[in-house]
């Protein structure tokens, strides 16, 4: 499993991007999101860690990758508001 902190993300219409930037790099992918932690847990079998990342950039998004079994100790940034703006 891989998993993403991704502080920039700040409400469900992010977590619906986040989830639809991955499937597109991997149709098959699992993809599980904590939005309070903001946190991302994808099991891929066709997209590397450096493909679904990228997706996730391109999403607009900053993905920073954990190690196995870590879980962030990093309080959230917000950015002031929702992307829906």
């Amino acid at each position: 499993m891989l998993t993403f902190q991704v502080n920039d993300m700040t409400c469900g219409h992010c977590v619906s991007t986040i989830t639809k930037a991955v499937r597109d790099a991997d149709k098959n992918a699992s993809v599980k999101i904590d939005l309070t932690r903001h946190q991302v847990d994808i099991e891929s079998i066709e997209a590397t860690a450096e493909q679904l990342a990228e997706a996730i950039k391109e999403a607009g998004y900053t993905p920073v990758a954990l190690a196995a079994g870590a879980e962030s100790s990093a309080a959230p940034k917000s950015r002031g508001g929702c992307c829906c703006g």
